[in-house]
């Protein structure tokens, strides 16, 4: 009987970098919702995770989110339909979210 390890924490955060599958999505109106992008990015595929990040010191919403879907492919589709688009008033910003230690500023900004 084989007994199971544990992946390292460096492994699991080199696999993050090299394929995120990750979404940045910015310029986001500050009335948008998990569940709102949950709905909207469900038309391209299941959504494993939204996280829509806020101001440590307000706790207000800071305009961008984060969208993690399950295959590459699905997110290649929202990106071609969403990037550009209105949505909520706002011109949404949709493309593959960088890693955070990007030397070309950071996750989502490129």
């Amino acid at each position: 009987m084989g007994s199971f390890a544990a992946p390292n924490l460096r492994s699991l955060l080199y696999v993050r970098m090299i394929n995120p599958m990750t979404l940045y999505v910015g310029n986001l109106s500050y009335q948008a919702t998990v569940d709102d992008l949950q709905s909207v990015f469900a038309e391209y595929g299941t959504v494993k995770r939204v996280v829509l990040p806020t101001d440590r010191e307000t706790g207000r919403m800071r305009g961008f989110a984060f969208v993690e879907m399950t295959e590459d492919a699905q997110e290649d589709a929202a990106i071609v339909d969403l990037d550009g688009a209105e949505w909520m008033g706002r011109q949404l910003r949709v493309n593959k979210a960088k890693p955070k230690g990007d030397s070309r500023g950071g996750m989502g900004r490129g």
